[in-house]
């Protein structure tokens, strides 16, 4: 493993614990928190950026600075909202089937193709998210809305991961400003659409923290190095380990229960996405300017 693959997979790690810190912050609404996160992330991203002199984002297209704002805005978004309508485990486990979407995605793209593997690994990914939706509490529609905002985030992050592929000539510095857009967005839309809670507690405040060092923070500037520098194939497979990771640190600080339907939901999310990541393995080539 090169030192560039390494550092993005220090990207897997850290968001293996997206959903224990989210559940951490509460009550804090999503639109505050994803200001919040998104700050403190953008703060650490220009001071890393100063290094090397904040002239390297001056050429970089207002296009370019768009796509990345609104693919972490709005993945975020949806993303905090669910974990503020359904359960912690069962809306982790549908929000991480977005390593599964990338390589479907990437299967329509010009110069790559969908096989039987790829198939089957979407089928057996899904029975496992099915699992998760007909075993939850039926007795609310929140819990259902949630669930479905889950669904959309891990689409959302597909879609902004499979087209950013395309944009390997933009240096990674460019991410600061994705964060600092999206945190700008969201104090906008905070003041508009929520009112405004704070953390109650002290771990509500050190949640927030660990969110914008690291998942909400850190963790993008370390899987674009990855991704543009790494080996894409190997960061593509690791990051399907990130449900279980997920669903694990949920379960060993107490948030969710061990059952057994949650333990062969995660099992069949993962392995299907392992089936589609061997698939692609075969066959992806990387992309132009990665």
């Amino acid at each position: 493993m090169t030192r560039a693959t390494a550092i993005g997979f220090s990207a897997v790690l850290m968001w293996s614990l997206l959903a224990l810190f989210t559940i951490g912050s509460a009550p804090v609404p999503p639109l505050l928190l994803n200001a919040m996160c998104f700050g403190i992330g953008g703060a650490i991203g220009l001071v890393w950026t100063g290094r090397r002199g904040l002239h390297v984002l001056r050429g970089i297209s207002w296009k370019v600075y768009a796509f990345g704002t609104a693919g972490l805005f709005g993945y975020h978004l949806l993303y905090f909202t669910a974990f503020r309508l359904a359960p912690a485990a069962e809306t982790g486990l549908i929000a991480y089937l977005w390593p599964l979407f990338i390589v479907l995605l990437s299967g329509f793209l010009p110069e790559e193709r969908l096989g039987p593997m790829h198939i089957l690994g979407a089928l057996v990914a899904f029975a496992g998210a099915a699992m998760i939706t007909l075993a939850r509490d039926p007795g609310g529609e929140a819990n259902a809305l949630g669930l479905l905002l889950a669904f959309g985030c891990a689409i959302t992050w597909a879609g902004y991961s499979v087209l950013s592929r395309r944009l390997g000539d933009v240096p990674t510095e460019s991410v600061t400003v994705y964060c600092l857009a999206t945190a700008a967005l969201s104090a906008v839309a905070h003041l508009v659409l929520e009112e405004t809670i704070w953390p109650a507690t002290g771990l509500g405040w050190l949640s927030v923290l660990a969110l914008g060092i690291g998942p909400v923070g850190v963790a993008f500037f370390t899987w674009d190095i990855g991704m543009k520098k790494g080996d894409i194939q190997l960061l593509g497979v690791a990051s399907y380990a990130a449900p279980l990771l997920s669903t694990l640190a949920l379960v060993a600080a107490g948030v969710a229960p061990a059952t057994p339907a949650l333990a062969v939901a995660a099992a069949l999310i993962t392995g299907g996405a392992a089936l589609a990541a061997r698939a692609s393995a075969r066959q992806v080539k990387p992309a132009k300017g990665v």
